[in-house]
């Protein structure tokens, strides 16, 4: 037993085991998901009891990789080109405001404090990224949806393509002031533009293979190429020394304005990512070193506060310049603080070309990715919450059973078949319509029919609540009956809200139990329906989807059993 050393195998079913672990912690304290893994992989890492062996986490690497990539093919998977140009019209400005800000004050911030110059301007290009698969496997998570959830995944991807390019072009600039170009500057930019070149080629063809081919075969064997395509193309990148991850996002988006089975590929992948993603967290997690965020030293503290304070202020500026809703002022910047992947991967590489430059940059990027990772899910969730994009049962778990409830249970259930009576059904709290609404402002009764079609662009819904000066509910309209005016331009310039709105008499109120929207739905054909305050106005609060309400029921009956 003094010779005893776990197999890797070993290693894998402990870091699963301890997840499962995480996600019961998760439930209890109301944690991301996320942030218990990344949490329970730091508490058996070697930062604190050493359970993993180093040798094993090197070998699992290629399916850390493998994740990442997946979850940026789900992720390029949303934009087609339809919606791309039109979250494009609105965070273009939001993105250029943050990577700006973001820059920009870290840069100075280090300055500042004694960094040198080219260690400051590389900590302040790779602060521009945001980790993907945090932020995202959190938004899914929460099943979120609304204009800080859109705009959180465009920012995401922009961010790490950002990140990229400002890495790559200011260490071209470092090494030029150094005079350390063994070539010509011009064939240097020329190298990093063949380099983004090939890898968007490599997403589009990878994009269009898996389009034709889940095309061609049957969707039992789609899995299997996508593992196929998805690996094939992560290791052609690392061959040719691409950066995969634009890759998998442009093979994303190429799927998405290619394939008819989009949202059923999305799902498969969903099979695969869901175990791929726990494990790349728990990995992540044991190699969050609390040393080093120690070590880090008051640069450390500096490149944190100056990151923040640039996600924040740069979108707050931005969306308040451009008009944009409240809600992505004030909660967009909050939703891109994870850092990870790409921070760390590109100080990396900074240290293979320049240890003495590199090493120091290395350090503060893999401090501060501590704290990062453990309060990035946390502010997503707190921004959903505020914002309703997410309804409260969604990221409200309630408490499960303890282990006396549980082992209660058991006997309980052997003795009902031993004696053919039935058990009785433990009490479960009632899940009420505030815990499914998800906020909304509805249309104003004298908008322009242009102002109506903007909003419908914007919505996941095809029913939608009218309003009057004092927010009530004068109706909704119905996406159906809007085909008529859509189609008629002169038609379209003549009427307003108003004018299309059909009367409803379907109405919730927050204090009301579930069991009564399910009621309603029964008797409606509509998606959602208007959520209003019992006090005259009867003030629209928001609005309870169909989806919801059906998710919420069953997870209740599934406690009750």
């Amino acid at each position: 037993m003094a010779d005893f050393h776990l197999h890797i195998t070993g290693t894998l079913g402990l870091l699963l085991g301890v997840c499962l672990a995480a996600g019961v912690f998760a439930d209890l304290l109301h944690l991301p998901k996320v942030t218990a893994y990344l949490l329970v992989g730091l508490l058996v890492g070697p930062s604190l009891l050493d359970w993993v062996p180093g040798e094993h986490l090197e070998t699992l690497e290629p399916l850390l990789m493998l994740a990442m990539a997946i979850v940026l093919f789900n992720l390029g998977c949303e934009f087609t080109f339809t919606k791309f140009r039109r979250v494009a019209k609105r965070c273009l400005v939001l993105s250029a405001g943050e990577i700006l800000a973001t820059f920009s004050l870290v840069m100075i911030g280090l300055l500042m404090f004694g960094c040198s110059p080219s260690m400051s301007l590389l900590l302040g290009c790779l602060a521009v990224a945001t980790a993907p698969a945090t932020t995202i496997l959190v938004l899914k998570e929460f099943r979120s949806e609304g204009p800080v959830t859109e705009s959180t995944g465009f920012l995401v991807a922009i961010n790490n393509f950002a990140c990229i390019l400002m890495f790559e072009f200011g260490f071209l600039a470092i090494q030029q002031l150094q005079g350390n170009f063994e070539t010509s500057m011009l064939s240097q930019v020329g190298r990093v533009l063949a380099s983004l070149t090939g890898s968007i080629a490599l997403g589009v063809l990878g994009g269009l293979v898996v389009s034709y081919g889940c095309g061609l075969l049957n969707a039992k064997r789609w899995l299997v190429l996508l593992v196929a395509a998805s690996t094939f193309m992560l290791g052609l990148n690392e061959s040719l020394h691409y950066p995969y991850m634009l890759t998998f996002f442009i093979m994303g988006v190429t799927v998405a304005n290619t394939s008819d089975y989009k949202s059923k590929i999305t799902d498969e992948l969903d099979h695969l990512s869901g175990l791929l993603a726990v494990l790349f967290f728990a990995v992540h997690g044991t190699g969050l070193d609390i040393n080093q965020f120690v070590a880090a030293g008051i640069l450390g503290v500096v490149y944190i506060a100056f990151r923040i304070a640039g996600k924040v202020l740069g979108v707050y500026i931005a969306a308040r310049v451009t008009k944009q809703p409240i809600e992505v002022r004030h909660w967009l910047g909050s939703c891109l603080l994870a850092q990870a992947g790409a921070a760390i991967a590109l100080s990396a590489i900074a240290v293979q070309r320049n240890p003495e430059l590199g090493k120091p940059v290395q350090d503060i990027i893999l401090g501060s990715v501590v704290l990062f990772e453990i309060i990035g899910p946390l502010f997503i969730r707190k921004s959903l919450l505020v914002t309703g994009e997410v309804p409260l049962a969604q990221a409200i778990h309630h408490r499960p059973r303890s282990p006396w409830d549980q082992a209660r249970s058991l006997i309980d259930r052997f003795r009902s078949n031993v004696d053919g009576t039935e058990v009785a059904s433990p009490a479960n709290n009632l899940v009420r319509v505030s815990d499914l609404v998800r906020k909304t402002s509805g249309i104003h009764q004298s908008a322009k029919f242009d102002d109506v079609v903007d909003h419908i662009e914007n919505s996941h819904d095809s029913t939608y609540p009218v309003v009057d000066d004092c927010l009530g509910v004068v109706g909704v309209i119905r996406y159906p009956l809007l085909s008529d005016v859509m189609f008629d331009h002169s038609a379209a310039t003549l009427v307003c809200a108003e004018d299309l709105v059909s009367a409803t008499d379907a109405v919730l109120h927050p204090d009301e139990p579930a069991t009564r929207a399910f009621e309603l739905f029964q008797a409606e054909t509509d998606d959602c329906i208007p959520v209003v305050t019992r006090a005259a106005p009867h003030e629209l609060l928001g609005v309870v989807r169909r989806s919801d309400v059906v998710h919420a029921l069953i997870n209740q009956r599934r406690k009750k059993r």
